[in-house]
């Protein structure tokens, strides 16, 4: 079969399914888990974190799926920041992305492992880790269809756990369901924002994490019957998510005050501890292992798909590009493999303190991609005034988490590790402009249309 009528067969995504599968890619464990150390970090002003972060997120979505509905390009975001700066831009996007995903992917398997030692506790963490690796490997094999239907069911499994906390918090805060402690409303400014602005401040990251995933969204947004339905479908994704993180958030802090969350409990197993419910940690432990499963296989399509657009372009070995009998080329598979083990070792191994600098180095990573976006979309679109103040006011959102990261503790080693990475790759991309200027460059890949 021909590699034009092979990609025609795959562009059969609706834009519904695009949204429900960027809901299954973009709620994990950052938001399960994470939002729980944002409480603790600003209280009930969490909400104002997450509304900045929605925002942030939708119009950062609103340039890439523009960008993507005027010419599909099959390496996505990085494909239009090459075609906007040039080959180093293309070049150094990719890689900081296949960096930091990998990165990312490793504390996702570690994670997963801990949630499954819940149930099986004798079990080690490695076994669980290989187990959920060669299951996401297994995904990315068998091909794009399977991931998209896998997306949408997890999806759909997630809404419902964000659902039924929902349910029984609104019946215990109407009385119809009694607990052990009264609900404790936040009553005054300093129930409201006890860590003051710069504890805001510093929240404001972990609610950009729970937004995570868009760069996969618009790597999948090639697939669409009409790729310009592809903005449609990121307004239904991120208003369903912001709806479902503010309501659900909001819900867990007006029924415990932030004094009791912490960050190794999901927020919604502490709201519900007071009311005898002896199902719910089992739910949400579930749910946690879902959300992780999915972002994780997801970020494996992420990471093999640049890849692979790195190989037909000339910015990684040309044998990255080359399709066998299997999905994915073996060399992109290998190097993938290698890097997660590389990743998981890490995690098993390093103090948990300086494994979590480099997690929180590699999120940033991701959020550098974002701002790349939207100056992507300045050069490639023309833009009206109105999408100029949005994109630039996405850019100052994705700047406050960032440089929030400098009053935190927990953070602030992150950013320093972050900047020293995108120092290794900026290295790398002045060597390699060397040898660029020697040969021709290769043109960007249109995604195929017939």
């Amino acid at each position: 079969m021909s590699k034009a009528k092979s990609g025609a067969e795959e562009k059969n995504m609706k834009w519904w399914q695009l949204s429900l599968f960027g809901v299954g890619c973009t709620i994990g464990t950052g938001f399960f888990l994470g939002s729980s150390l944002a409480i603790k970090m600003t209280g009930p002003a969490i909400l104002i974190a997450f509304l900045i972060a929605a925002i942030g997120t939708y119009f950062v979505f609103d340039a890439l799926s523009k960008m993507t509905s005027q010419e599909p390009l099959a390496g996505g975001f990085r494909s239009y920041a090459k075609k906007a700066y040039g080959r180093w831009a293309g070049f150094s996007s990719g890689w900081v992305y296949w960096c930091s995903e990998v990165l990312i992917m490793g504390s996702q398997m570690t994670a997963l492992s801990i949630f499954s030692r819940f149930w099986f506790p004798k079990v080690p963490l490695w076994i669980f880790a290989t187990i959920y690796g060669v299951l996401g490997l297994a995904v990315i094999l068998i091909g794009v269809n399977l991931l998209n239907k896998m997306e949408n069911i997890l999806a759909i499994l997630k809404i419902s756990a964000i659902l039924m906390f929902i349910i029984i918090a609104a019946l215990a805060i109407f009385g119809i369901i009694d607990g052990d402690r009264p609900i404790q409303y936040p009553n005054s400014k300093k129930e409201l924002i006890p860590g003051g602005i710069k504890g805001l401040w510093s929240a404001v990251i972990f609610a950009f994490y729970a937004f995570g995933g868009i760069e996969i969204l618009g790597l999948m947004a090639t697939k669409l019957k009409d790729p310009k339905e592809a903005p449609k479908a990121g307004k239904v994704m991120l208003f369903l998510l912001a709806f479902i993180y503010v309501l659900s958030i909001g819900l867990a802090v007006m029924m415990v005050s932030w004094h009791t969350f912490n960050a190794k409990e999901s927020p919604f197993v502490i709201a519900l501890d007071a009311y005898n419910l002896s199902f719910v940690p089992h739910i949400f432990n579930a749910a946690l292992i879902i959300a992780g499963f999915s972002t994780m296989a997801a970020s494996l399509y992420g990471v093999t798909s640049v890849l692979v657009t790195l190989g037909e372009e000339g910015d990684a070995p040309a044998s990255f590009s080359r399709k066998g009998k299997l999905k994915v080329p073996l060399p992109t598979l290998i190097i993938t493999i290698l890097g997660i083990t590389a990743s998981i070792v890490a995690a098993l191994v390093m103090p948990n303190r300086i494994y979590e600098y480099i997690t929180t180095a590699a999120g940033l990573m991701l959020l550098y991609n974002w701002i790349f976006i939207l100056a992507s979309s300045r050069k490639i679109l023309k833009l009206k005034l109105k999408e100029k103040m949005m994109y630039s006011i996405g850019a100052i959102f994705i700047l406050i988490a960032v440089t929030g990261t400098l009053f935190h503790d927990t953070s602030r080693p992150g950013f320093f590790i972050s900047l020293a990475f995108l120092g290794i790759i900026g290295i790398i991309t002045f060597i390699m402009n060397f040898q660029w200027k020697k040969k021709k460059p290769k043109v960007l890949k249109p995604w195929p249309t017939a």
